[in-house]
């Protein structure tokens, strides 16, 4: 346990008040919750265990210099959070990895510093099969699949990334699979009724359990998928009767159309779970098995038409076609540029082609304007932190992905005197988004006042502050108004 001492000086030399970045990936990959006890595996003086507290979330953890005497004990989610990047003996690294993964009973979650980190970190000398800072600590730095190679090789099992850095690994591969397959289901809300059918009016109650899983799965359920199944079979026979009567409450075009969606869901899971060996059918989670069997002839067969749809990706001449007939993004002679929340709404080749980026880095925290590049295999990730408030945004960040050669580069804006900004905010989103309105508006009347004559001019937030007042305008929220005069 001596060799995790360098490991808490690291960590707890300055106090954090918000949530390490594997915990917060965690939380919103729904992995903890009220029902999960974490245990922090090095933990410093504590302060991801206090914030879960304040949370209500249950916590422990054990550190070598700040709580020595606490028991290690085994618990559904480990984390072992930026400790093996510090550890200076790779035979030490892997024990205490190893030790980490022998206390989780669901999922380990690994991280480690990047190599894309390395300049701001001020790594100076080489030393061993890492560099020590300028601060005379050793820093181990990793690159995405060197941290994943390694942690799959030493533990025999294969990882998903969570973020830069991050990882994920579960101890049941069911699980696993459900949760990789939950990364790319869309977000449907269940269709409103179109019309007054007596009978489902009667049987309302009953009826909505079967409404909401067929909107979520794309099927009609097994007999043991929902509760009330025994009730519904009483009233209506069978479950295919009672969601006639749904359907004849409702457009039926809308469920067709939720069908299709799904099926495209599962296709993109399938294509994407190639790059770890996809899993057989048997080791599948039982609801997808039934996905599975319910929108294909086979496993087999549903597993070629994957294969097709990501080989294809590999064509850039395909997805340059896809992105130019895309019905969502705005499309530059260069990119296609999608808002995060309409991802789900590009055609399939696009959802891989973006998939595959995710699939190597997994969540990029703060992104939300995403870059489908058009003339090369690569994906970028732009942040906006005031995308619905600010009329005209300014980037904070970028993440890019190469998927030919696997480079990460990141850049930072924020310091940036003169930053890039959006225009036509609406042109990221579906029309019925509900901001599309009101973004498309204020284009509009932007339009009509001249202030996008000279385009060159306005992609900087200095630029477009110029343009404003060469016109006499300023803008108040998503609203353009006269200048006051000085």
């Amino acid at each position: 346990m001596k060799v995790l001492e360098e490991v808490a000086r690291h960590k707890t030399a300055i106090g954090r008040s918000t949530l390490s970045r594997p915990i917060k990936l965690a939380l919103a990959d729904g992995l903890i919750n009220e029902q999960t006890r974490v245990f922090d595996y090095g933990c410093g003086r504590g302060d991801d265990l206090r914030i879960l507290k304040a949370m209500g979330l249950e916590g422990a953890g054990w550190d070598p210099i700040h709580r020595p005497h606490s028991p290690i004990n085994s618990a559904p989610v480990v984390n072992l959070g930026y400790v093996v990047n510090v550890i200076e003996k790779p035979q030490e690294r892997l024990e205490t990895l190893k030790r980490a993964w022998s206390l989780a009973e669901r999922i380990l979650i690994v991280s480690a510093r990047l190599a894309a980190e390395a300049q701001s970190l001020a790594a100076a000398d080489g030393y061993a099969d890492g560099c020590l800072t300028s601060r005379g600590t050793f820093q181990k730095f990793f690159e995405q699949q060197e941290l994943k190679t390694w942690i799959d090789q030493s533990l025999g099992v294969s990882s998903l990334p969570a973020g830069a850095g991050v990882f994920y690994v579960f101890c049941d591969e069911e699980e696993r699979s459900a949760f990789m397959a939950s990364r790319f289901r869309r977000h449907i809300v269940t269709p409103r009724l179109a019309r007054p059918v007596e009978l489902f009016e009667q049987h309302r109650q009953l009826l909505q359990p079967l409404m909401d899983f067929v909107a979520r799965r794309g099927r009609l359920p097994a007999d043991d998928e929902l509760p009330n199944t025994a009730a519904q079979q009483e009233v209506f026979g069978t479950l295919r009767r009672a969601f006639r009567v749904i359907e004849r409450a409702t457009e039926a075009k809308q469920w067709s159309e939720i069908s299709a969606g799904r099926a495209q869901d599962v296709l993109i899971y399938l294509a994407l779970s190639r790059f770890d060996g996809r899993p057989n059918f048997s080791r599948l989670p039982r609801e997808l098995q039934l996905d599975i069997r319910s929108f294909f002839s086979s496993y087999t067969s549903a597993c070629a038409a994957a294969d097709d749809l990501l080989f294809s990706v590999g064509d850039m001449k395909l997805v340059n076609e896809s992105c130019t007939g895309s019905s969502v993004g705005k499309l530059t002679p260069e990119a296609l540029y999608v808002h995060e929340s309409a991802v789900e709404r590009l055609p399939p080749i696009l959802r891989v082609f973006e998939g595959c980026a995710r699939g190597y880095i997994g969540r990029v925290e703060g992104a939300n304007i995403i870059k489908l590049n058009r003339l090369e295999p690569k994906i970028s990730y732009l942040s906006y932190p005031e995308f619905d408030n600010d009329p005209h945004p300014t980037l904070a960040s970028s993440f890019s992905v190469h998927l030919q050669t696997f480079r990460l580069k990141t850049r930072d804006y924020t310091r940036y005197r003169n930053p890039p900004i959006l225009h036509r905010k609406e042109t990221f989103l579906p029309e019925e988004d509900p901001r599309f309105a009101k973004f498309a508006r204020l284009t509009r009347i932007e339009e009509s006042h001249g202030l996008y004559e000279d385009v060159s001019r306005i992609g900087t937030r200095d630029g477009w502050d110029a343009v404003l007042r060469a016109k006499g305008l300023r803008l108040k929220g998503h609203r353009v108004m006269r200048a006051k005069p000085c």
